[in-house]
């Protein structure tokens, strides 16, 4: 059965009380699964897994399909760099070289994807 989809109403106004320091627990959570819930769908496959724990993952990308086990290309950080990743206010070669992204595998580059358009697009770079 595939996870509950989270309205983009819902989902909206979980990314703008996500942004404020410090973020309710709840509305990040929600922020990072309706995030990735919009990645998945702008970005359909299976080849590489996006993980931001212990929030969410999504499989997304096209690509090789893998169906057991670890994926060969895996996308894993923390939440509140996948929310400055996903609403524009951290670039991804910037998080990868300062180290808040651990990227495996020939696919695992997300910056074609990123920021995500969200319902009112890319929400304003926050400093994270």
């Amino acid at each position: 059965m595939p996870p509950k989809r989270i309205a983009d109403d819902a989902g909206h106004s979980a990314v703008i009380a996500a942004m404020v320091d410090p973020a309710p627990r709840d509305s990040t959570a929600t922020a990072v699964r309706y995030l990735l819930q919009l990645l998945a769908d702008s970005a359909e496959g299976n080849t590489v897994e996006i993980r931001v724990p212990p929030f969410g993952a999504v499989q997304a990308i096209q690509g090789p399909r893998h169906t057991r086990g670890t994926p060969p290309n895996v996308v894993e950080m923390d939440a509140a760099t996948w929310l400055a990743l996903a609403t524009g206010g951290l670039a991804w070669a910037d998080a990868v070289r300062a180290g808040r992204v651990a990227a495996s595998g020939q696919r695992a580059d997300l910056s074609d994807y990123l920021p995500i358009a969200w319902r009112d697009g890319p929400a304003a770079p926050t400093a994270v």
